[in-house]
């Protein structure tokens, strides 16, 4: 068991490493997701692909923390036995010594290569500068060998003497770094000599006695050495260098060393060197080097004999080795650092030292060979470092630390294994507390639900008893108080969602629907909930890009919320100027990026500069190009990436705020929220919204100027799937008001280009051709021109005041007209209050007002009655007409269920009102009762929270009971219903639900309901719901 405790620590250190390895992976994937995540408003948002890599990532390290927990259970749980720890300790530990016992050899051995290559590196450079310099001596004592045989021996007298030479050699020296002097000796014979001596005017000296018995400098004295003897030739000093002139008329065949010199330098036609030797006068160490001075030029294979018959004399120069080697070490910065020794090898067994000192601390040593020109001589370089080699600092450095971490290691493990019991038991109450906390999770959601539905269940009766009390008869005072308590009502509502939003998005319970919309009509009702709250002084206007599809797939209600948030804080915010909601796809605005930074930034909808959009704009400019499409399970051809700008001229949001602006409950100041109202999340669930639909949210801001908010967001093309027709009745309706329209022309009067493109486009949207004209001179011309009949002028109000007097001229040449039937004038205003001091025209031919913001809805109306074309009771502002569920409700027979008794009583008269047959039912228990099969009920709306039996379990019961009925039905066991003529029993069943979580729907679904519907009613959404199952009298007879 001993072998199965081991590997089982094993496991448990590799699991723990390899966990560390993971976790520091993690978290830096992380930081890198959250700090890109943070700064979404300055350069964009992180990718859906890069979403999804987190995602897979996660899946991958919980697999793989599973196994090796698996593993980790298995063998690592058991306790390896202290003595068993203690020998892989101590085997640890020696291990571990061993290995920093050989980093240290290691690196002292290698820093010890290094020192004997930084001391072979510094001999061998300066052995390489001693053998170039001397070489340099050589060559120019070669030049002046041949210098004296050519003017000495060439000419007849002599063109040099001592005088000339001495001058010469003097001012020459620096060519010769390495020599002491130079002489030369001419070649005489025992015949010659007493006429050489005569002409001299001295006698020819001998050598010898001068080397047996050297004399100090000071003692030194020519005239008292002793005349040559008699030889077959001498070689007599002739010329000299001063600092040597001391060896004119000594004869230099009679010493040994110089004649042994002479001999070889004649016979062999180079340069040759002696042996080291005392110097004469000075008595220090030196060499000379010899060339023979011949008297005609010798062919290159010339014999010894050859050349000792035609040699003249013999030029040498003279090295004081000692000097010239301190000399040239002087120049080296390194000198202080080795010891150099220049040795005469020539005999191997004896060398002749020629500098330096012998003595060295220190064995390393290396030898740098030196050639000076004559091979019979050998000479080398040797050097030495004068210090002794310093401590491996860096070798016993390494090697301690080494052994520090190894240490440290099997502490940490010596401290792992003795904690690993302690973090079983820690691993167990964490699993504990995820339970708790899982479980506190579901609680918070349940609670949530409760508390929304508890909430708004008396608020429905609030607004249900307000709603049925202004279709009763009220005075102006009181329908006032009537609307002012709706309002509050509606607000308060309006907060309780935004704070379950809030909740939602933290509990990560909120999710988005995908159903069919037309983002135009929800545009046109966020106009018209804003329409009566902005100021006169602000104009509101939306754009819409004829390149956005007209039915997209997605969640309507998410994206008016968004829409809803941005526009009622640029209400609360601006008092002057425009609020501007414009609608493009992503790749559109990419492509005219560059044609939009040559705009004015005052080319705005009214004039004044607003933040440069642009800057959001930018943030985005990839989201066309490869944005989040992988996390969408459509195809790449059905997605549509729409970006949403809300433009407005209000205060802005100061720089030091705007870090800030997306953080749940955080106002800009504090006296804001007392200003202005709000709880500070609009903003923060907006975000969250636009995360859900794929999409990314940033701003432009300049304080005083006014903000720009732009998003984008992902939804599917909904043209090219097959729509029910009946959902969209809002859309219908503007068709049919479109083909009344159809073939007419309309002329649109506005200086400003941005308004006019507004205008243009909501006119557009009738099937009505439309042209602008700058001002109305213009408009006249156009009109007056007949090359296109225009139907309709309309006219800016900015246009109209402008000139009173010109556009009285402009309708009286209206009223005028002569081609055909005068076009109908409207006046576009945003306010009602400038229009009545505007009008200077008669009465017989007032403009028609049509008031802003424009919605197709309201335009379409306004032009039906001018126009006298079609529908005059044509619905406004997109609200279906509640003749239309009178129709789709009238005579049929509906149960309403649910506990409380003022829901009933506000259920009961919302659909009383439309002409349904309503009956109450107070329990779930009752409701089964009135729907067994067989019944004359034709819906039933279901609440879904009751105490005993909730909306579920009833539906559920009622689907149950409906199933045995059909199964009997087609068995033949039960008849059909005579009456109703009833082969398949499935009653439409609704529920009424105060909370708005996606689940509770989705639960509806579940059991067996067709819908909800949201309490208290809408209009829109009851005639939504109930439009699937019944139909009016007009499409049964169609």
């Amino acid at each position: 068991m001993s072998f199965l405790h081991i590997i089982g620590f094993g496991l448990k250190v590799g699991h723990l490493l390899l966990m560390l390895c993971w976790w520091v992976v993690s978290v830096i994937s992380m930081n890198w997701f959250i700090s890109s995540e943070a700064m979404e408003t300055k350069s964009g948002f992180v990718r859906d692909g890069a979403k999804m890599w987190l995602k897979l990532w996660d899946k991958i390290s919980g697999n793989i923390c599973k196994i090796y927990h698996h593993c980790y259970q298995y063998i690592g749980s058991k306790r390896v036995r202290k003595t068993w720890w203690r020998n892989l300790l101590i085997t640890w530990i020696v291990f571990w010594i061993l290995i920093s016992f050989s980093v240290f050899w290691y690196m002292s051995s290698q820093a010890g290569e290094k020192r004997k290559e930084t001391l072979a590196s510094m001999c061998d450079e300066r052995a390489r500068m001693l053998q170039d310099q001397f070489n340099v001596s050589m060559n120019h004592i070669q030049a002046m060998s041949i210098l004296i045989s050519t003017f000495h021996h060439g000419k007849s007298p002599s063109a040099i003497d001592q005088r000339t030479f001495a001058r010469y050699t003097e001012r020459t020296a620096f060519e010769r770094p390495l020599t002491s002097g130079v002489a030369y000796a001419v070649r005489v014979l025992h015949s010659e000599r007493e006429q050489f001596e005569e002409q001299q005017g001295w006698t020819i000296k001998r050598m010898d006695t001068l080397e047996q018995n050297p004399v100090h400098e000071d003692e030194y004295n020519p005239e008292a050495l002793e005349p040559s003897p008699i030889k077959e030739e001498y070689a007599p000093v002739i010329f000299a260098q001063d600092t040597i002139s001391h060896v004119v008329s000594i004869d230099v065949l009679s010493g040994k060393e110089d004649r042994e010199n002479v001999l070889r330098a004649r016979a062999s036609g180079k340069g040759v060197l002696t042996a080291p030797f005392r110097l004469l006068k000075s008595n220090r160490l030196g060499v000379i080097l010899t060339f023979a001075v011949y008297k005609r030029e010798l062919p290159s294979n010339a014999t010894s004999n050859q050349r000792i018959e035609a040699t003249d004399g013999y030029l040498g120069g003279v090295f004081d080795i000692e000097s010239l080697v301190e000399k040239l070490l002087q120049q080296l910065a390194s000198k202080q650092t080795i010891l150099v020794n220049v040795y005469d090898t020539t005999n191997s067994s004896h060398p002749i030292s020629m500098y330096g000192s012998n003595v060295s601390d220190d064995g390393l040593h290396h030898v740098s060979t030196l050639s000076f020109g004559d091979p019979f001589r050998k000479h080398e370089m040797v050097c030495r470092f004068k210090q002794k080699p310093p401590w491996p600092c860096l070798a016993i450095t390494m090697s301690i630390g080494i052994l520090v971490i190894a240490f440290l290691l099997g502490h940490i493990f010596h401290a792992t294994v003795n904690r690993i019991a302690k973090v079983e038991d820690d691993c167990r109450k964490m699993m504990e507390l995820k339970k708790r906390a899982e479980a506190a999770d579901v609680a918070k959601s349940q609670f949530l639900a409760t508390v929304s539905h508890e909430i708004r269940t008396p608020m429905t009766g609030v607004l249900g008893m307000l709603d049925m009390l202004m279709d009763t008869d009220l005075d102006v005072t009181q329908q006032e108080h009537v609307r002012t308590a709706q309002d509050s009502g509606k607000t308060l509502v309006s907060l309780i969602n935004e704070v379950l939003d809030q909740a939602k998005i933290e509990s990560g319970k909120l999710e988005l629907e995908a159903v069919q919309f037309d983002l135009r009509t929800i545009l046109d009702d966020v106009l018209s909930l804003f329409s009566g709250k902005s100021q006169e002084k602000v104009e509101l206007a939306v754009f819409i890009s004829d390149k956005v599809p007209k039915v997209l797939i997605g969640d309507p209600g998410r994206f008016r919320q968004i829409i809803t948030n941005l526009m009622g804080n640029s209400i609360k915010f601006t008092e002057k100027g425009h609020i501007f909601v414009t609608v493009h796809l992503v790749e559109e605005v990419m492509e005219s990026m560059e044609f939009e930074t040559l705009s004015s930034s005052r080319n705005t909808l009214s004039g004044l500069p607003v933040a440069d959009r642009l800057q959001s704009w930018a943030r985005f400019r990839t989201s066309g190009q490869d944005g989040p499409h992988s996390a969408i399970s459509s195809s790449l051809s059905d997605l549509v990436n729409v970006i949403v700008s809300v433009e407005d001229t209000g205060v802005g949001i100061p720089i030091e705020a705007q870090s800030r602006i997306f953080t749940p409950f955080m106002q800009v100041r504090p006296s804001i929220s007392r200003t202005h109202g709000g709880t500070g999340i609009g903003l923060s669930i907006s975000k969250c919204l636009v995360g859900l639909m794929n999409g990314e949210i940033g701003f432009a801001s300049l304080p005083g100027i006014g903000c720009t908010f732009t998003f984008t967001a992902m939804f599917t093309n909904g043209c090219s799937t097959n729509s029910d027709h009946k959902n969209w009745q809002v859309s219908n309706q503007l068709n049919s008001a479109s083909s009344e329209f159809q073939g007419m022309t309309a002329l649109i009067v506005d200086s400003r280009v941005v308004r006019a493109k507004v205008s243009r486009y909501h006119v557009q949207r009738l099937g009505i051709h439309v042209e602008v004209a700058p001002n109305l001179s213009h408009a006249f011309s156009h009109v007056s021109s007949g090359n296109t009949v225009s139907n309709m002028v309309l006219i800016e109000q900015e246009a109209w005041d402008e000139d009173l007097d010109l556009s009285a001229l402009f309708v009286n040449k209206l009223r005028n007209f002569d081609r055909g039937t005068p076009p109908k004038l409207f006046l576009l205003s945003n306010s009602i209050s400038a229009i009545k001091n505007g009008f200077a025209t008669t009465s017989d031919y007032t403009p028609t007002v049509i008031m802003k913001p424009l919605r197709a809805s309201m335009l379409a109306a306004a032009l039906q009655r001018a126009m006298g074309v079609g529908n005059k009771a044509y619905y406004c502002n997109g609200k279906l007409p509640d003749l239309s569920l009178h129709n789709l409700l009238l005579g049929r027979k509906i149960l309403v269920v649910d506990d409380t008794n003022v829901n009933l009583r506000v259920a009961f008269g919302a659909l009383k009102k439309y002409g349904a047959d309503v009956v109450c039912a107070d329990s779930g228990k009752r409701a089964i009762s009135l729907l067994k099969p067989p019944h004359n009920f034709d819906a039933c709306f279901m609440d879904i929270q009751m105490p005993e039996m909730d909306g579920f379990e009833t539906t559920r019961r009622i689907r149950k009971m409906e199933q045995n009925i059909n199964d009997r039905i087609q068995r033949g066991e039960l008849p059909l219903d005579a009456d109703r003529n009833v082969s398949y029993w499935h009653l439409p069943i609704l529920a009424m639900t105060a909370d708005v979580f996606q689940a509770t729907h989705e639960e509806c679904q579940r059991c067996g309901m067709d819908g909800y519907v949201s309490k208290p009613f809408e209009a829109e959404q009851l005639y939504r719901e109930v439009s699937r199952f019944f139909h009016s009298p007009e499409d049964q007879n169609s």
